[in-house]
């Protein structure tokens, strides 16, 4: 889904049911841009790349 100028990507994990709770990320140059899929036109948070990474890690 394109918006905003970005691609954005929903998890693998989301498929399924449509109400279910997610987040789409994008990735720009150096930067990893998150919303919330149920309302993409409210807004999203934008961290840098390496930040973004990190906090993946450390939730696995």
């Amino acid at each position: 889904m394109t918006s905003h100028g970005r691609t954005w990507f929903k998890s693998s994990y989301s498929e399924g049911q449509e109400h279910q709770t997610c987040v789409e990320i994008a990735l720009d140059e150096g930067v990893t841009a998150v919303r919330d899929s149920k309302a993409p036109d409210a807004g999203h948070l934008t961290f840098p790349r390496r930040a973004w990474f990190e906090l993946l890690n450390s939730l696995r």
